[in-house]
């Protein structure tokens, strides 16, 4: 099961994040995403776990848990395709008013 975990402190690591998910079973990879231009922690990240009861059990158990004096966001990876079509204001989604020129 792939796992989206948000709210991350910007000083916390890779392997610190594996090692979160890890209490409660085996994962697979654990990755946090980086800005291209300047390397640093975006703040979230996703971790892949094969058993779906252990990724369940570790949502359950890290959402809005405290790490570093940051309270993370923990659940369900959605696919892109899904996550897309749930946001209601993409870009290019907006026709442009000709009596409002903005």
């Amino acid at each position: 099961m792939d796992i989206f975990a948000g709210s991350l402190p910007f000083k916390l690591k890779e392997t610190e994040l594996q090692a979160m998910f890890e209490v409660f079973g085996e994962v697979t990879s654990a990755k946090i995403i980086l800005d291209k231009i300047t390397r640093q922690n975006k703040g979230f990240g996703f971790v892949e776990m094969p058993n779906k009861v252990e990724a369940e059990n570790a949502i359950k158990n890290l959402h809005e848990s405290e790490v570093m004096g940051r309270k993370i966001i923990v659940n369900e990876s959605l696919p892109l395709e899904q996550r897309v079509k749930e946001r209601p204001f993409k870009a290019g989604n907006f026709k442009r008013n000709p009596e409002n020129k903005w």
